[in-house]
């Protein structure tokens, strides 16, 4: 079917109620609208779906929430195992509940048992369930820290980690062979919960996983030494995070916390913040009066479904400055090395994981103290594969991995990243610095005095519109087919394609393996050491491109980003 006769079909449609009839309507005259709705379905992946909520094949709505769980529900019944069950959660952004008792109601329909949160919660927590009550699988309600007007549809495995690819082909297969409409099985939700196919969770699983989150504790005497003075601010952007990370705070013995009031809200229009992501400082600020106002040692914030999180710190003028993904995770790492090194708990053949386009400084620290480094893919489902992998090896116990977009995961109690457990560590790192009479930026410099200098910058290369799609493809065909052999005046001496797994020394032209293929990736290696790395995103319509640099100095780092960035602008135009 052409766009305009999917349309038509659901305009129709019985399925329908009035006011989604309604709202096509109102976009009868408007083609550019008709075809931007229409023109393809949400493409399934080992991220679920992710999209803009209205009504229309190309948006998220109940239909494709219907859709999507039909077909998810007939892969989990030609699976060989016994009693199935999924666990389900959602976050706090708009439809999410709706979206998440609905696709509860298809699961049941078709005869397999639900676990769903009796309200919102964090994705780590639905990854913690999983594991904890032996699901099958799991259905996470949320968009993460994109704008308001998106939902999302994450899918787990038994393993607490995100769908693996053959599942979500099978997924993906079964959606296109499937009725939107007609194929869907579905059951009165209240009758499901009466009949014991849908199970409530509440206070009883927080308590499981926080007890498993303080356990990851290892130092709160210093806490202790420092909790009268010490201060912090927290704000969730109006989401998940809003009562297990101040718990979690508390429990590790600190004594001001400071939430901010209005970002407590629960509330899916994110009404105080442009963006709720973590990454951009212009959401903090309101917690930065707040920090101002009390003096506070740090401030923290956590996305609508408390997966990422970020930190603002005080620098040596005492303003309060962000400390980037990147710069937050390498603080955590030597922390950590220091903090299980101190306390002798440190494991055998300890490693750390990191996405391939986090700094190297990662891996430098990594191996100065004794601990493996191994890249992945972007995205927890390849890190938990790896940390799964190595550790039935007996190759190495991994204590800690992290993406330089927020993502930090620490434990054996979930397989994604985890903003609750990654908050407690944050706020007990600067306690013990706090003790030594320092601030986390103060820790910095002296992580850049031990290990180098290191500097890093994302840029995202949006490109929306029905084009967008057919821009980034033909972007990364042309960085292929015509490969760049300088940027900015500089000679590229590596090229690595990690869809074809293939590695290229320039000088002499020899190609070989390596490990990590299949993900539409391109690196470069510059004559001066920086790294430069292009990717699609998977979840938004835009190319990200990372520039990885290294110096004597950080102002050799910035004038080397600087340079790279003019060239990586260039590829949007």
């Amino acid at each position: 079917m052409n766009y305009k006769e999917q349309y038509n079909k659901w305009l129709n449609s019985p399925k329908l109620s009035e006011n989604e009839k309604a709202e096509l309507k109102s976009i009868e005259n408007d083609e550019k609208e008709i075809e931007s709705r229409f023109f393809s379905p949400l493409e399934f992946g080992t991220a679920g779906l992710r999209g803009i909520m209205a009504v229309g094949l190309f948006r998220m709505n109940i239909h494709i929430i219907r859709h999507t769980t039909q077909a998810f529900s007939e892969l989990i019944n030609e699976e060989p195992m016994g009693d199935k069950c999924v666990a389900i959660c959602y976050d706090s952004r708009l439809n999410s509940d709706t979206f998440s008792k609905e696709a509860a109601c298809i699961i049941a329909a078709n005869g397999i048992k639900v676990r769903i949160f009796d309200a919102l919660r964090p994705t780590p927590e639905l990854s913690f369930a999983i594991r904890e009550y032996g699901c099958i699988a799991g259905i996470n309600v949320t968009a993460s820290h994109n704008p308001k007007e998106y939902n999302g549809y994450k899918v787990y495995w038994s393993d607490g980690a995100q769908l693996p690819p053959h599942h979500a082909e099978k997924v993906a297969e079964k959606m296109s062979k499937l009725d939107i409409f007609d194929s869907v099985k579905t059951m009165d939700y209240d009758k499901a919960v009466a009949e014991g196919l849908i199970t409530i969770m509440g206070e009883e699983t927080d308590e499981k996983f926080l007890k498993n989150v303080m356990e990851q504790a290892n130092d709160q005497e210093s806490v202790k030494k420092v909790a009268d003075s010490f201060k912090l601010v927290f704000t969730p952007f109006h989401g998940a995070g809003h009562k297990l990370v101040p718990e979690a705070l508390k429990r590790l013995g600190l004594k001001h916390i400071l939430c901010e009031p209005e970002q407590m809200k629960i509330d899916g229009n994110f009404p105080t913040v442009s963006s709720p992501n973590p990454e951009n400082p212009e959401g903090f600020e309101k917690s930065v009066a707040l920090a101002k106002e009390n003096g506070a040692d740090l401030i923290i914030g956590t996305d609508p479904d408390c997966d990422r999180v970020g930190i603002m710190v005080r620098n040596d003028k005492g303003e309060y400055i962000t400390i980037s993904g990147n710069q937050t995770g390498v603080l955590l790492l030597d922390y950590l090395i220091g903090a299980k090194t101190r306390a002798g708990i440190m494991p055998p053949k300890p490693a750390m994981l990191k996405s391939l386009v986090t700094t190297e400084m990662a891996r430098v620290i990594s191996e100065k103290n004794g601990l493996a480094c191994y890249d992945t893919f972007t995205g927890f489902k390849f890190m938990a594969e790896k940390k799964n992998a190595l550790e039935a090896a007996g190759t190495n116990k991994v204590i800690y991995s992290y993406e330089e977009s927020y993502g930090y995961m620490i434990g054996d109690f979930v397989r994604d990243k985890d903003a609750v457990t990654a908050s407690m560590l944050l706020a007990e790192m600067a306690a013990w610095y706090a003790t030594q009479n320092m601030t986390l930026y103060d820790a910095l410099i002296k992580l850049y005095e031990k290990y180098g200098q290191f500097a890093e910058k994302t840029l995202n290369l949006v490109m929306p519109g029905l084009d967008g799609i057919e821009k980034m493809r033909k972007l990364m065909t042309n960085l292929r087919e015509s490969p760049p052999t300088q940027i900015a005046d500089v000679e590229v001496i590596m090229r690595r394609d990690y869809e074809s797994g293939t590695e290229l020394d320039v000088k002499t032209n020899k190609t070989k393996e390596i490990e990590l293929k299949g993900s539409n990736v391109l690196r470069y290696g510059m004559a001066d050491g920086t790294a430069i790395i292009v990717r699609p995103s998977g979840t938004e319509p835009k190319v990200k491109v990372y520039i990885l640099a290294s110096g004597e100095t950080q102002k050799i780092c910035t004038e080397k980003i600087e340079k790279y960035e003019v060239w990586a602008n260039e590829l949007a135009k």
